[in-house]
């Protein structure tokens, strides 16, 4: 018999489908993320959704739809700061919780999230202008 993976340990598709839906509610209140975002979330979604079920050991579904996920590159047309990707972070470990994930899982995924969001910081502009600004 194999090891669960992270997805079926968390509850598989059910699970992932709330923790998006429970992410994307938490972007769209926050005023740093939110701009960097579409003005509706429903194509977004679907896109984290397949990734996500993808990352933590569901099907490839995101590889299925769009190819190899190359995240940095598709990333690169957004200035994300190291606020960003904290930002970023914040808002998935609320959506994890809300989504009942269980602390063992939980940390498993942030941990490889928390590699994942700071490998999209792009630019330092922010903290540029805020020097910038003393």
């Amino acid at each position: 018999m194999s090891a669960m993976t992270v997805y079926e340990a968390i509850g598989g598709e059910t699970t992932m489908r709330r923790l998006v839906e429970s992410f994307y509610d938490k972007v769209a209140a926050d005023p740093l993320l939110r701009p960097l975002f579409p003005p509706t979330f429903d194509e977004v979604k679907e896109r984290q959704f397949w990734f996500m079920t993808q990352l933590f050991g569901g099907p490839r579904l995101y590889t299925e739809r769009r190819g190899q996920p190359m995240l940095r590159a598709r990333h690169l047309p957004f200035p994300i700061t190291t606020r960003h990707a904290q930002a970023w972070l914040r808002c998935m470990t609320g959506a994890m919780i809300d989504a009942e994930i269980p602390a063992p899982a939980r940390e498993a995924m942030l941990q490889r999230l928390t590699a994942t969001a700071y490998h999209m910081v792009n630019t330092e502009l922010e903290e540029e202008t805020t020097r910038h600004e003393r």
